[in-house]
């Protein structure tokens, strides 16, 4: 992948068969995550009546998902949430969170369907590099906080960290999702 370009209406890139596969199979992974925490989601009596979807009222347990879905009210740093605050905060991710993970979820699909397994040239229209945009943002994140990135880890890891090789995903990641920006913004 040499970058993302304006060609008329179209985003253009072209992507390798591996870069594909390592694209595809991490989009993949985060959309089963979100889906599995849908799945979940306790049913709730009264939006079976009024037909409101509801989802989850605690944040996730695994460190990945509360990433992507943090807490919709937090309190300033350093205190404690009050009772009233904290219910608040669950019935703020109770009405939220479907949605949240209905557009991760979207989005991720987006770049499924238009990421060819095989590899290869790549044309979206600006609906579908914004979703595009999203999905590897969300990625970018998840894996981010795989690897525990902070603003001061250096560019390369030493060459027996078992992260290295995933630092360098990422990496390229970020790159794919800034040549996309610059080519939507050309």
């Amino acid at each position: 992948m040499n970058g993302w370009w304006r060609r008329g209406d179209a985003i253009v890139a072209e992507f390798s068969q591996q870069e594909a596969a390592i694209l595809r199979g991490l989009v993949g992974q985060l959309r089963e995550m979100l889906t599995a925490r849908a799945d979940e989601a306790p049913q709730d009596e009264l939006a079976e009546l009024t037909g409101i979807r509801t989802g989850h009222t605690t944040a996730p347990d695994e460190r990945v998902l509360r990433r992507l879905l943090p807490d919709f009210h937090r309190p300033p740093e350093g205190e404690e949430l009050s009772a009233a605050d904290a219910d608040s905060a669950a019935a703020l991710r109770s009405l939220h969170e479907p949605e949240v993970v209905d557009l991760k979820t979207g989005v991720a699909g987006v770049v499924l369907a238009t990421c060819p397994p095989d590899g290869g040239k790549i044309r979206l229209n600006d609906e579908q590099a914004s979703a595009w945009l999203a999905a590897l943002n969300d990625v970018r994140l998840a894996l981010g906080t795989v690897l525990e990135v902070t603003d001061d880890m250096p560019e390369e890891l030493p060459e027996d960290d078992p992260r290295q090789p995933h630092l360098s995903v990422y990496h390229w990641l970020t790159v794919v999702q800034d040549t996309l920006v610059h080519g939507l913004t050309i």
